[in-house]
């Protein structure tokens, strides 16, 4: 069976440089391994980047948009199969869903609040899907701060390390994507 990554990412136009690379390489990484790559179902920003660059390998790409979004966001359709959902709490719950593990690269509240969501139900033992930050200029080092902070004044389960775990680049990231879903592993025989 196929494995699917969920990315949560910024949808936002004229981010840095570095994080549109990184989506791109997040992408075409997801296609070399296989990996079915689940993601907010815009084509613009960080969102359409990373979709682009795995359709463009030869990748899977499963988008879920919320219809209220669909013209902001501008919805692509054109991206592997796009599904359009009534609200953001179903869009969340389609995306845990169809995934097995979860991605955050740099993005804004919309980010951090898919990404809160996937640890709550992780929490919650309601799941038990991990989630990996990824960031080549630090973004994510205030959040890992944030939760440090939140551990050492008590008031996290333990069980967050089991689950939440950092990268600073795509490498790094798919070397933790191989370790905690052993079935992902570079697609060889399809020469992607």
């Amino acid at each position: 069976m196929k494995r699917s990554v969920c990315l949560f990412c910024s949808a936002k136009e004229g981010l840095p440089a570095a994080a549109q690379r990184l989506a791109a390489e997040f992408g075409e990484a997801c296609a070399a391994r296989g990996l079915r790559l689940v993601y907010g179902g815009s084509g613009r920003g960080l969102m359409g980047v990373a979709a682009r660059a795995a359709v463009a390998a030869g990748g899977e790409v499963l988008g879920i948009m919320p219809r209220h979004l669909m013209r902001p966001e501008h919805a692509a359709a054109d991206l592997g199969t796009l599904v359009i959902v009534e609200t953001l709490a179903e869009r969340k719950e389609k995306m845990a869903e169809a995934s097995d593990l979860f991605v955050a690269i740099p993005g804004g509240i919309g980010t951090l609040n898919e990404l809160i969501e996937m640890l709550t139900l992780n929490d919650l033992g309601l799941q038990a899907k991990p989630v990996i930050l990824c960031a080549t200029d630090g973004f994510w080092e205030p959040f890992t701060t944030l939760i440090e902070r939140f551990q050492s004044y008590g008031v996290l389960r333990p069980s967050i390390a089991q689950f939440l775990r950092s990268a600073t680049s795509v490498e790094d990231t798919m070397r933790l994507v191989e370790t905690l879903l052993p079935a992902a592993r570079p697609a060889q025989s399809r020469g992607v």
